[in-house]
């Protein structure tokens, strides 16, 4: 009996051993907020026109969603009693950036950024997956990702991103005013309408972002050649009219095209300048996730 309940026990264990293991997301983080502080990010505010002079203007903290913490974090923190149904997770902690404080302006390129887990090399294709919120209009906020390393990044600030996508509601110097919808980058020779609205899944351009509201957006980014079909991005977006996940618009550009490995996550704002400013309205960030290839699912 005895060996009998030896031998059963140590074919138990074996058993246990053996069972296949889980399978790892293909999913790597760049950012899910849900810690005190922004390790891995850089901050600069490269074009600083406030007056009074406002060192470090821009506002990049992270917040939660209920009262857990009370004592500021590294870069700053807050509660926030907003539990949208589209927030997954409405006890976790995410981003919200502006390019300064409620009435503070002349901060023209606040910027935000943090390495990529693992570059995309030219010739790979990657999904993105961001959840953002607008805290309120007016605003001009732009994100995306750039093939530049810092130094180039905070010279470069706009000229860095390659794919871009924009949330805005700002006057362009013509005086054309774009309504707060999702953009996306094209080419184009009218300097002042580099960007075009995504469209709704009736294929009509898509209504301004609902103030309060998440948005899951997935861009799928080929960075082959121009040559070999690549620096074109798609996107996905599920939130406010897309009552279910869309693609709202396929193959937009690249910005500058250089052809090279996309290594950081960018996201650039801007007050206007001191004379005619745009408005300090955030951008709110959350689960911020890249995955090989073409990948449409949720990354939890």
């Amino acid at each position: 009996m005895k060996l009998l309940l030896l031998v059963s026990t140590s074919f138990l264990l074996t058993a246990c051993y053996l069972l296949p293991t889980q399978t790892p997301s293909p999913w790597l983080v760049i950012d899910t907020f849900n810690k005190e502080s922004l390790n891995g990010w850089q901050l600069a505010d490269t074009q600083n026109d406030t007056k009074p002079y406002v060192e470090n203007a821009q506002v990049t903290e992270i917040k939660f969603h209920d009262a857990r913490a009370s004592s500021g974090a590294t870069l700053g923190k807050g509660t926030d009693t907003n539990t949208s149904p589209t927030l997954p997770n409405a006890n976790n902690g995410y981003l919200i950036k502006k390019p300064a404080a409620d009435g503070i302006v002349g901060n023209r390129k606040a910027l935000s950024f943090k390495a990529l887990p693992v570059p995309v090399n030219v010739g790979d294709t990657y999904t993105f997956y961001t959840k953002i919120r607008v805290e309120r209009f007016p605003n001009n906020h732009a994100f995306g990702i750039s093939n530049m390393h810092p130094a180039d990044i905070i010279k470069h600030g706009y000229n860095a991103f390659e794919p871009t996508l924009r949330v805005t509601d700002k006057y362009e110097s013509n005086g054309y005013k774009n309504d707060g919808s999702l953009m996306v980058k094209i080419d184009s020779t009218d300097k002042y309408r580099q960007y075009a609205s995504v469209k709704n899944a009736d294929n009509k351009v898509s209504q301004p972002l609902t103030v309060g509201e998440w948005y899951e957006i997935w861009y799928v980014v080929n960075n082959a050649t121009v040559e070999n079909g690549g620096q074109v991005y798609s996107v996905y977006v599920k939130g406010g009219e897309f009552s279910q996940q869309t693609l709202a618009y396929e193959n937009a550009n690249f910005r500058m095209k250089r052809e090279l490995p996309l290594i950081y996550f960018l996201a650039n704002s801007n007050t206007g300048p001191i004379n005619k400013p745009y408005g300090n309205g955030g951008l709110a960030y959350d689960d911020i996730y890249m995955s090989e290839g073409v990948n449409l699912s949720t990354p939890y």
